[in-house]
């Protein structure tokens, strides 16, 4: 591979697809780190149900945004991004090759589309949805949510009461769901193309595809990504 190139691999799927084997491989074949890309990781004691890298994995290539918050903390989409850019300098600088793995999809269109033009955080109306979840329970929220915005209440889970009150939030600053607001900003994006990478021992090359690109048994994307401090 051409490191002068500073390409940045990234590998994503669901859990327990082979993100961190596949990624691991690599490691074997070029000097990398690895930037997970996984809102649950972030989380120190997330150990049940994450698929997170063992203590071996974790010493055999260097890892970054594992355990670094404590679970009582918020991370946001905008700090992932913040703490990637770096992350991706850094390794960069140091003549590594960044491997973002991960099934955070959120998080990786971030990363590849910069962040959506949504209104920002209003604590009054946080306030009040916490008070409604302290009354009715977060699955009371999705279940309000369903009303509203049924796209999204669709692909979050019942419990997941930050992303389910984010969504209340837009709709109540906004008067629209989130679903429509991120439906238009992706009829105004330029369409996404996938690179699939082809690696042996010796070489790495790189061929662009339109269409998803396996990189069995999960999915990768190679990005040129400018990274900002």
């Amino acid at each position: 591979m051409n490191m002068s190139v500073q390409k940045i691999i990234a590998i994503m799927g669901p859990t327990a697809s082979g993100k961190t084997a596949a990624a691991l491989e690599i490691a074997r074949h070029y000097p990398a780190e690895i930037i997970s890309v996984d809102s649950a990781l972030v989380y120190r004691d997330m150990n049940i149900g994450t698929a997170k890298p063992n203590a071996a994995e974790l010493a055999a290539v260097p890892h970054h945004l594992i355990d670094i918050i404590d679970p009582a903390e918020s991370y946001s989409v905008a700090q992932f991004r913040k703490d990637t850019q770096r992350l991706v300098s850094e390794i960069q600088a140091r003549g590594k090759l960044p491997l973002l793995v991960g099934g955070t999809m959120m998080y990786f269109k971030a990363l590849m589309d910069g962040l959506d033009d949504l209104p920002g955080a209003d604590p009054a109306i946080r306030a009040e949805l916490d008070a409604e979840a302290a009354r009715i329970g977060v699955p009371g929220l999705h279940a309000r949510l369903a009303t509203l915005d049924p796209e999204t209440a669709a692909r979050l889970k019942p419990q997941d009461s930050q992303r389910i009150q984010r969504a209340l939030e837009i709709i109540a600053i906004t008067g629209q769901p989130m679903s429509a607001l991120l439906a238009k900003q992706e009829r105004a994006a330029p369409p996404l193309t996938c690179t699939q990478s082809r690696w042996n021992r010796q070489t790495a090359a790189y061929s662009t595809s339109a269409s998803p690109c396996a990189l069995t048994p999960c999915y990768s994307k190679a990005l040129s990504m400018k990274s900002k401090p």
